[in-house]
Formats: structure tokens, sequence, C-alpha cells
């Protein structure tokens, strides 16, 4: 299949959007991580900052500092071939407490698929997945990489309140959420991370381009680990720059 090509779609006059595809799609994800990567490093001139998603990156600029056609043709110079794969700059070992009180949904998600719930947690917590993007509130973390296996449509009637840390997918997507907010997808489990935590430093604690690997821990961990987590200590396991 070729690789998405890129359309410009202008937000205004302070903002562009290039976009890659329609879909979904492992290769667009590449293709705006990359482009995300170069358009931070290249000093074009009125950059305010650049917002990636799973297959478009949007850059938000001055306008008196740079003309249209100029933004356009320094953007479409920087769009490379879909990228090798490459090693994270990060990878975060995130605990989980899976089912239960934790996962509400992992029966449920279990019993769609017609297998176990400690079935569900093996495939969840397999891959390697990588932070497409953050998006919809502070510090949630859309992930790619969930096994096509468990993907599920959304829930008919979403909840209107989900707790922070839940570990959830819905469709072909995983997520990591910051905060508790209304969710129709299906929580499979909770971690006592704080991804988002005011007058920490950093706030944000992942960031596009990272990788996340998911460690199922006992119920009987929670209580340490969310009082470390919530005192601003970094409980993640096992850290890794590469």
């Amino acid at each position: 299949m070729a690789a998405p090509q890129p359309r410009l779609l202008w937000c205004g006059d302070t903002a562009i959007t290039v976009e890659f595809g329609e879909r979904i799609d492992p290769d667009a994800t590449a293709l705006v991580l990359a482009l995300d990567r170069a358009v931070r490093e290249a000093g074009i001139p009125g950059l305010i900052e650049s917002v990636p998603t799973y297959r478009s990156l949007t850059v938000h600029l001055d306008p008196c500092a740079v003309e249209p056609g100029e933004i356009e043709s320094a953007l479409l110079a920087l769009v490379g071939p879909v990228p090798a794969k490459t090693a994270p700059r990060r990878l975060w070992r995130i605990p989980v407490v899976y089912g239960g009180a934790f996962g509400i949904d992992l029966a449920d998600v279990a019993a769609h698929h017609g297998t176990t719930p400690d079935d569900i947690v093996s495939r969840h917590a397999a891959p390697e997945y990588r932070v497409a993007m953050n998006g919809f509130l502070p510090g949630y973390a859309y992930l790619s990489g969930l096994d096509p296996s468990l993907a599920l449509s959304r829930r008919d009637s979403p909840r209107p309140v989900t707790p922070a840390g839940t570990i959830s997918i819905g469709g072909v997507q995983a997520l990591v959420a910051s905060i508790a907010a209304p969710s129709g997808w299906h929580l499979l489990g909770r971690t006592p991370v704080r991804s988002f935590l005011p007058g920490r430093d950093p706030v944000f604690l992942f960031e596009p381009g990272d990788a996340i690997r998911f460690l199922p821990i006992e119920p009987e961990r929670w209580d340490e680990l969310d009082r470390a987590a919530q005192a601003g200590e970094r409980i993640v396991d096992g850290e890794i720059a590469s």
C-alpha cells in the first residue's frame, strides 16, 4: 500500500494542518511524528507550536512572520518517506491493576471475544504501544499498537464519569486517561500513574513518540503506589532513555 500523501488545510490564517490520509494508519502516524520533529528542528519563522494527531500535524504560527506560500513550501519540503521503525526516545513501563473494581468492563470484553479475562489481560499487556497523540483532555495519551483482535466498538451508552488513570480501549485505539471524565470506552484496568499532575515538572508525563508497556500488578499494590504517585513520586517502573 502506498504511503499516505500530504494534504494542506488552512485553519484561518494562524494555523495550517498537514493531513496524511483519512484513517488511523501506522504509516500515517509515523509520517506525522517525523514531520513534527522536523518542524521543531527547522527553525521556521513565526512557529508557535505543532500539534500531532494520529494522521495530521497542525502547525500554529504568527501570520505576520511568514507568507502562506512560504510556509506551505517549507512544510512540504520537510515531508519525507515513511520512516523505518526506530527506537522510542523513552519507554515507560506502567503498572496496571486489571479487572474487578479497577477494570469493570474486562469480563464483558472477554465474553464478547469468547475468551477469558486472563487472556484479554495477556493480549492487552503484550504489545509495545506508541503514544500517537495527547488530546481531548490534559494528559490523555492515545496509543497505537493495540492487538487488532481486541478491537471493539465503543459502548452504546457512555458513562458520565470514569476514574483518573483508567486503561481502556475503544475501536482500534488504546488509552491512558489522566483525569476523571465521561467515557464510552471499555475500561480494562487502572494505573496509579499520574500522567498529568499540575505543579510537577514535567506536568505531562507522556509525549507523542514515547513507547508504553503495561505491567499487570496485584490489587494489593494499589494503595501504596497511589499514595506515592499522589505525593508527586514517579512510580513508573523502568523508564528508559534510548
